[in-house]
This record gives C-alpha cells, sequence and structure tokens, in this order.
C-alpha cells in the first residue's frame, strides 16, 4: 500500500536479451536501482529469449537485434503472435530505416539506441509499461521519413492533405496533436496543457479516429506534413 493508500503496483518484470555480456550486465545493473523495475532474467540470442519468456512471463523484454541463433526481429515476431505477449522494446546500435520498420510491423512496443541515456531507458520502459509507445526522436525522423518515401507525393500536396485532416480537430484535439508532433508523452502533455493524463489518453484515442490512424507516430506525421513542427 503506498502512502497515499493506493495499492502499490508490483514492479514490472524485465528481460534482458542481448548476446554481448557487458551490455546485458549494464543493463541489469541500471535496472536493478529502480524500485518499480525488477530484472527477472537475461538471454544471450533470441531463441533463448523466446524460452526464458515462456518460463518467467516478463511484462517487458529488451530486445537486442543482431544475436546469433535467433535475431531479435524474428524473437519479437515470434513472441508477437503469443496469446498474452510481453511488451518488446529493441534496443540497438542501429537506427537504419529498414531495422525500424521491421521492428514495429513485428510488434515492437519501442525502438531506442543503446546510446540513449539511462534515464531515457528507464522512462520507457515505465512509458511501454503504461501502454504508451516509445521511440527515440532520431527514430522518429528515420520513420517519418521512411514512410514519406512509401508514400511519395509533392511536399506541397502533403501539406495542404494534412492542414485540411488537421482542420477537423478541435482547439484542445489540435493542442493535444502538435504535443505529440514533438514528441511529448502523455504525462508530459498533461503537465504542459493542466489535464490529466486519462484526459489527455482520450483526446489521443480521438485523434487516431479522426486523422484516420493507428500510432502516434503517423499523428506526429500528419502535423509534421502541415508544417506546424
Amino acid at each position: 500500500m503506498s502512502t497515499d493508500g493506493v495499492p502499490a503496483r508490483p514492479p514490472v518484470r524485465v528481460l534482458v536479451v542481448d548476446d554481448d555480456p557487458i551490455v546485458r550486465s549494464a543493463l541489469s545493473l541500471m535496472l536493478g536501482g529502480q524500485a518499480d523495475l525488477e530484472v527477472v532474467g537475461e538471454a544471450g540470442d533470441g531463441r533463448e529469449g523466446v524460452l526464458l519468456v515462456d518460463r518467467l512471463r516478463p511484462d517487458i523484454v529488451l530486445m537486442d537485434i543482431r544475436m546469433p541463433v535467433l535475431d531479435g526481429l524474428e524473437a519479437t515476431r515470434r513472441l508477437h503472435r503469443l496469446p498474452d505477449p510481453p511488451r518488446v522494446i529493441v534496443l540497438t546500435t542501429f537506427d537504419a530505416d529498414e531495422h525500424v520498420v521491421e521492428a514495429l510491423a513485428a510488434g515492437a512496443d519501442g525502438f531506442l539506441l543503446k546510446d540513449t541515456p539511462p534515464a531515457r531507458i528507464v522512462e520507457a520502459l515505465r512509458k511501454v509499461a503504461d501502454g504508451e509507445p516509445m521511440l527515440s526522436p532520431s527514430v522518429t525522423r528515420t520513420l517519418i521519413d521512411r514512410l514519406r518515401a512509401l508514400h511519395a507525393e509533392p511536399a506541397d500536396d502533403r501539406a495542404v492533405r494534412a492542414q485540411r485532416r488537421l482542420a477537423f480537430l478541435t482547439d484542445r484535439e489540435r493542442e493535444v496533436a502538435l504535443a505529440v508532433g514533438r514528441g511529448m508523452s502523455n504525462a508530459e502533455i498533461a503537465r504542459e496543457l493542466h489535464l490529466s493524463v486519462p484526459t489527455v489518453k482520450a483526446h489521443v484515442s480521438r485523434l487516431f479516429e479522426k486523422l484516420a490512424v493507428t500510432n502516434r507516430v503517423q499523428i506526429a506525421m500528419c502535423v509534421h506534413d502541415a508544417g506546424l513542427v
């Protein structure tokens, strides 16, 4: 029980999957110092990681991409097909656009670079545990550029189309969309706009419907195309 009378949430269970034992040890040591996070296991390749997920039932898997036996992308695909899959954050040295797109298509909930500051990795775990996807700023930029390339059209046409889509939003929804476009989390948006986090989540859900998108990256892409960020 917490000090305010609300039942304390059990620690988020984390499995670290990376073929470099030094990286695994560093991540486990860093995360082990957080009261709300618990490292329940380590694996040196994707196959071992999938087996440990079945045995340990972690909430989140920190997954490297390039590993022997089974790489992180295929391991993520296999985990995503489970009846009750854990959330997956891909943590890698490489931010090539094909890795970003493949990881998200495989079912990853986040994509971070290994040079991400420790505090940001901890923040990412907490956000993903709460149901928020987490992409590093450089990865978001890469993904937006890749999606634009896949749906190439003149920049002026993209801007006009994006502005028309945003025109159907209320003033508050537009504020939330702009904040999402700046890469802000729900909690950060709530603080800036003086709203509750559930209210922000409700606005984001309505943005999905009104903009006909399925994730926050696509909201950000629309805002960027409109020239507002």
